[in-house]
């Protein structure tokens, strides 16, 4: 009966100083899709650039001027925390079909090309290698690293010696 009785004491105001009814809210301006703030603070700062390129393996080439390439990322595994390899295989333009499979190239962002197309393939300029493993290359003999390295002759070079 006492609860009753302060139910019916108790007045919603229905006035138009409550922001709160029917969605008057400032928050209810956030949830508009064309809400521009009045203090545009966070919006002078710099853009996020994507990455703008990245290295791959050449899977496929037997298409005219478009290779596939698979480029392979580390990630987090969203349970376990661990990092894992991802792959992902994009279309590349290559002009003059020089690419083959195997070949190591950069992925630069272009222009579409076509619907898959957006990525142009560049050679990757091989690696060099430190002056102290070639300083121990040419004290060990292997200077142009076709020998084998292990210095045991192979079962055809012991043929023709015999």
């Amino acid at each position: 009966m006492a609860l009753t009785s302060s139910l019916h004491s108790l007045k919603i105001s229905t006035s138009s100083n409550t922001q709160f009814l029917h969605g008057t809210t400032p928050l209810s301006l956030f949830s508009k899709p064309n809400f521009t703030p009045q203090n545009p603070s966070f919006l002078c700062l710099p853009p996020i650039r994507a990455m703008k390129t990245m290295q791959g393996r050449v899977v496929c080439s037997t298409n005219d001027k478009t290779v596939a390439v698979e480029v392979v990322r580390l990630d987090t595994h969203p349970k376990y925390r661990r990092r894992v390899r991802k792959k992902k295989k994009y279309q590349a333009h290559d002009p003059d079909n020089k690419f083959k499979v195997g070949d190591l190239v950069q992925l630069e962002i272009s222009k579409p090309i076509s619907k898959t197309k957006s990525f142009l393939a560049v050679a990757v300029p091989p690696r060099t290698r430190s002056k102290k493993v070639e300083a121990a290359a040419a004290a060990s003999g292997d200077a142009g690293g076709d020998d084998n390295e292990l210095g045991i002759p192979l079962e055809s070079q012991q043929q023709q010696q015999a």
